[in-house]
């Protein structure tokens, strides 16, 4: 499952994910593949994301408090860093007795091919 995982990579629907493991093994139900991948999340082997409007995604990525970022165009999908230096945003102004340990931040934007399309479209 993992490397149906990364053979998706870095960002896997769970169609994606079903597929791969179709082709390597010849069978498998969507069920299986779920419950799997809920398994694999919860033992921090991979990480499930769900940028807004969009399934959720599965990512061998999951050792790391990273980000993402989105495109607005055409739904490419990039890792982020974390910030460094002064984060106010990634530090809750009252914790509310929780206990943190994680951030999601997902940035939205245009990426790099669909800027330049736009901009020989002549749009900005």
């Amino acid at each position: 499952m993992l490397a149906a995982v990364a053979a998706g990579a870095p960002h896997s629907s769970v169609d994606a994910v079903a597929s791969a493991v179709r082709d390597h093994l010849g069978d498998g139900s969507a069920q299986t593949v779920y419950n799997v991948l809920r398994a694999l999340t919860d033992a921090g082997l991979v990480r499930r994301i769900e940028p807004a409007g969009r399934p959720g995604l599965y990512e061998l990525r999951a050792g790391d408090n990273h980000h993402h970022i989105v495109c607005r165009t055409c739904h490419a999908i990039a890792d982020v860093d974390c910030a460094v230096g002064e984060t106010p945003c990634l530090t809750a102004a009252d914790n509310s007795g929780y206990e943190i340990d994680e951030a999601e931040v997902i940035f939205w934007g245009r990426c790099p091919d669909c800027r330049v399309t736009n901009i020989t479209r002549g749009e900005r």
